[in-house]
């Protein structure tokens, strides 16, 4: 009960908090900019996608933002969206459909990005994440056309997918209930194409994929092979970052992010640490991204 409490009280103190990235100026987009930032977006986290979107875009310059509508966006959310960011299109969930992948669980914003990416560099932000400095390595991959994606660990490299397989297949045996990850990652080694693959444990929260990179029937084929490998399973919440992770890992030349510069906010070093995603597991348990979003806004309104 106390901890239910101190969530709420926590939440609403950072509400209030985020709120002040109204106060920020619009948005501007780069003309010459081919990087388009994409997200997945529900109604409660309108201000943390800006904080997200401004914070990023201080270090990088993008030309468009797409936002997918998860269906709680009101009319409201979409007028403030639009009058802060300078160049926005909606996407609405139920435009996208493909009978070869699950439906929901950020499998549209996968299959969005994937149309997208074939005329742009496509960075996939999620609402829950602030830059805090210059993220150079970014800048260089976007500038090289190099997918990237958010490390879990130090040193962690694409690697290939039957190793990343026999891992899990050594250190974890996933039951009926295990996370999908664990589950899909253990049956890599009976795909078809598994021996000519690679894969990486990144977090599809950020990620880049590189213009003309994706194969959008690549993402079918796999989709439909771990579907016939684990069944219904792979219908499950987080099957699309397993999916995300396979089809950045095989784009030319892909690169992970250094961690602790970019990490989750689990592994945050305050001397190292540029980037950082707010997963649900410590979003709120203290005030710390509350904090960082206010120091965030004070930077930006200082640079304006």
């Amino acid at each position: 009960m106390f901890y239910s409490i101190k969530d709420k009280i926590n939440r609403f103190f950072f509400q209030k908090t985020c709120a002040k990235i109204l106060t920020i100026a619009p948005l501007k987009m780069q003309k010459k900019s081919d990087t388009a930032v994409l997200t997945l977006l529900q109604h409660k986290d309108v201000f943390m996608f800006l904080v997200a979107a401004k914070s990023f875009a201080r270090q990088i310059p993008i030309g468009s933002v797409y936002i997918l509508n998860d269906g709680t966006l009101t009319s409201h959310d979409k007028t403030i969206l639009s009058s802060h960011i300078e160049q926005v299109e909606f996407v609405e969930l139920n435009e996208i459909t493909n009978e070869h992948c699950p439906q929901g669980s950020c499998w549209e914003r996968l299959l969005a990005i994937a149309e997208r990416a074939k005329d742009q560099y496509i960075v996939q932000i999620d609402s829950d994440t602030v830059t805090l400095d210059a993220i150079n390595e970014v800048a260089e991959h976007i500038k090289n056309n190099r997918s990237f994606v958010i490390a879990t660990w130090d040193d962690q490299t694409i690697e290939p997918m039957q190793t990343s397989s026999e891992r899990i297949k050594k250190n974890v045996n996933p039951g009926p209930d295990a996370h999908v990850q664990m589950v899909a990652e253990q049956a890599f080694g009976r795909l078809p194409e598994c021996q000519n693959l690679k894969y990486v444990r990144g977090c599809a929260g950020f990620s880049g994929f590189a213009k003309g990179s994706i194969d959008k029937h690549f993402i079918e084929r796999i989709s439909t092979e771990m579907e016939t490998l684990i069944g219904n399973k792979w219908h499950d919440w987080g099957s699309e970052q397993v999916m995300s992770n396979i089809v950045v890992a095989n784009t030319p030349n892909a690169a992970v992010l250094p961690h602790p510069k970019y990490c989750d906010c689990t592994k945050i070093n305050a001397t190292e640490t540029h980037f950082i995603h707010y997963v649900g597991s410590c979003r709120f348990t203290t005030k710390h991204y509350a904090n960082t979003v206010a120091k965030t806004i004070e930077n930006l309104s200082s640079k304006t």
